[in-house]
């Protein structure tokens, strides 16, 4: 586990220790308060008792002077006092601590501030209303029992919390002990170990993180198994125009006459446009593969992209004397990433231009159908069969029709590209004689 101090054992013991503590505290209070009261109830009760004996005493004797009482022996006594008056204000009897003039002047319980404390009172007249005795208790009593009963509530708090502190301490400490082992386990993998986590024991709490964590181990498991074959691919798929090249120039270099040079030269040309072009879409594949969403999805005018597109294949068309037709219907626009979707429209084109026999048939159609924007590349070529159609969108899976030079990625690439914008593929047969029909079908967009 960590050393930082927000450590999730530290949080925890904070929140328990906090939370313990604020209990204790609101059931001391609330116990000091309850305690207090009743406390309170029982020295009152006691007040009453007394005056009503000594009024009871003192009725019994007939009002009659009676002497003071002796010394005080104990020290509660100096804490408690009273008096019985006549009705005609005379003192009949007094504690020894009690001044001669009354305690009070008041009736029942009342309570007076006093240089020697505080005090409180309680005053009572006999049925004849000859006698009125006044006993009164110095609050300190009180206070100082109210004073032990709160020592004995905080005194287990004050040793009790640090007690239950250590166990919830040792308590998580040994409960998150389990992540100690993942967190081991973990740090001592090597990089290309991606198998899932399997610790012998899981807390309930973190299994769904460690489940999201598998999860991320076996999509990077994927990802770079796919840059492995990639890379291997690429690799495989290099070395056979590579060699070509190079037995080109080696003819060139051995050419006997101009004629045999130049055409050396020439396939040598050929060649290096080949290998160019293939370098180029193993870059564009390159860029697609890391990406999980679009980057910087903007509005794209599906319409100006193909009519920009097939301007720039003019020269091809017009070279096999191809029939070509695009049907663009105004207002076909996508959210989405601009530079890829003109890659996406290129490389359908392209494809059924060169598949496409010399004055062959290929037409483009945008439209809306639904609300959806779609694009369908249909031509008059070899097209592919049935179940040859999935094959073609894995990377570098040529079909041997025509003699074609490609590198087998140009599908790979415009079937990344559609899923990279939640668009639908589909390869299917043309409406002409012969030949294959592409078409992509975009979500609804905004402005349908």
């Amino acid at each position: 586990m960590t050393t930082a101090w927000f450590s999730l054992r530290r949080r925890l013991l904070g929140l328990l220790l906090g939370g313990v503590a604020a209990a204790w505290l609101a059931t001391m209070i609330f116990s000091y308060i309850d305690a207090h009261h009743e406390v309170d109830e029982l020295f009152d009760a006691q007040l009453g008792q007394a005056a009503q004996t000594l009024l009871a005493l003192a009725s019994h004797d007939g009002g009659d002077d009676i002497e003071d009482l002796g010394d005080i022996t104990h020290k509660y006594q100096r804490r408690l006092r009273f008096q019985i008056w006549r009705a005609d204000g005379k003192l009949l009897m007094r504690s020894k601590n009690a001044p001669k003039t009354p305690l009070t002047a008041a009736t029942g319980f009342s309570e007076t501030r006093e240089d020697d404390g505080h005090w409180r009172h309680f005053s009572q007249w006999n049925d004849e209303h000859s006698i009125q005795v006044q006993v009164s208790e110095n609050h300190h009593i009180r206070d100082e029992l109210i004073g032990h009963i709160a020592w004995r509530l905080l005194f287990p708090a004050l040793f009790g919390l640090p007690l239950i502190g250590l166990w919830v301490w040792l308590a998580t400490r040994q409960g998150l002990a389990s992540l100690d082992g993942i967190a081991r386990q973990i740090a001592s993998r090597a990089p290309q170990q991606l198998q899932p986590l399997t610790p012998a024991t899981a807390p309930e709490e973190i299994r769904t993180m460690l489940e999201a964590l598998n999860g991320l181990f076996q999509r990077v498991d994927t990802a770079l198994e796919a840059e492995r074959r990639f890379t291997a691919d690429a690799a495989h798929e290099l070395r056979t125009p590579l060699a070509a090249l190079q037995a080109q120039l080696q003819v060139a270099q051995r050419a006997r006459d101009s004629d045999e040079r130049d055409r050396s030269l020439n396939q040598l040309q050929s060649g290096l446009t080949r290998a160019s072009h293939l370098v180029d879409q193993m870059l564009q594949l390159a860029r697609l593969d890391p990406e999980s969403g679009l980057p910087d999805p903007q509005p794209v005018d599906l319409a100006s992209q193909a009519e920009s597109v097939c301007a720039d294949l003019g020269p091809l068309i017009l070279g096999k004397n191809i029939d070509f037709d695009l049907e663009a219907a105004t207002g076909c626009k996508v959210i989405g990433q601009t530079e890829w979707l003109r890659v996406l429209i290129r490389n359908l084109v392209d494809n059924a231009v060169r598949y496409t026999p010399e004055g062959g048939q290929v037409r483009v159609s945008l439209s809306r159908i639904d609300g959806r924007c779609q694009l369908a590349v249909s031509d008059s070529g070899p097209g592919i069969p049935q179940d040859e159609r999935k094959s073609v969108l894995r990377r570098f899976h040529r079909l041997d029709q025509g003699g074609q030079p490609g590198s087998g990625l140009g599908l790979a690439i415009v079937a990344r590209i559609a899923e990279l914008h939640s668009a639908r593929l589909e390869l299917g047969e043309s409406n002409m004689s012969t030949g294959l029909v592409v078409t992509v079908q975009w979500p609804t967009t905004p402005d349908a």
